[in-house]
């Protein structure tokens, strides 16, 4: 199996730098994501931000300061500020093994997937288990994500 079959496309939540980090957590929030590509003005990757980095920027939980203050501070922080710059990458035709081995060996739980320098698609933990079970003959969530529970259903790319 190849990252070309597992990995998202249609659906790429990006960013540029420039973008406030409380614009960024709440596209985050609202998307139900945990990782935001981050582009330049010609869509070439950049840099990533987790939800991680996010948390990690935010003011303890025992801080003295408002919602509201809180709030300001991250208008004023950026996706560029926060951003891991040296990201790892994989192309499509990269096998998908390969591609899970990677993020075990790196602690990460998600791989842009550029082909030609460009931004073609994301894979996630999520993918790698959704082809899992795929692979060991189970349906379930992976046939209740397409929309026909009990059905199996291909990762990645739909058949």
């Amino acid at each position: 199996m190849k990252v070309g079959e597992l990995m998202t496309t249609g659906r790429l939540v990006t960013a540029p730098p420039e973008t406030p980090m409380f614009e960024a957590r709440r596209r985050m929030l609202e998307r139900r994501i945990r990782h935001l590509l981050v582009t330049d003005q010609d869509g070439s990757l950049v840099g990533i931000v987790t939800d991680r980095d996010i948390r990690l920027n935010l003011p303890s939980q025992a801080t003295s300061l408002s919602i509201w203050e809180i709030n300001h501070l991250l208008t004023k922080l950026t996706v560029g500020e926060v951003m891991t710059r040296s990201v790892i990458t994989v192309g499509p035709e990269r096998a998908a093994h390969e591609a899970a081995q990677l993020m075990l060996d790196h602690s990460i739980g998600a791989l842009p997937v550029t082909q030609g320098g460009r931004l073609v698609g994301i894979v996630t933990e999520t993918d790698v288990l959704r082809a899992f079970v795929w692979l060991a003959g189970g349906a379930g969530a992976i046939g209740a994500a397409a929309g026909a529970p009990g059905t199996r259903v291909r990762p990645g790319r739909l058949p």
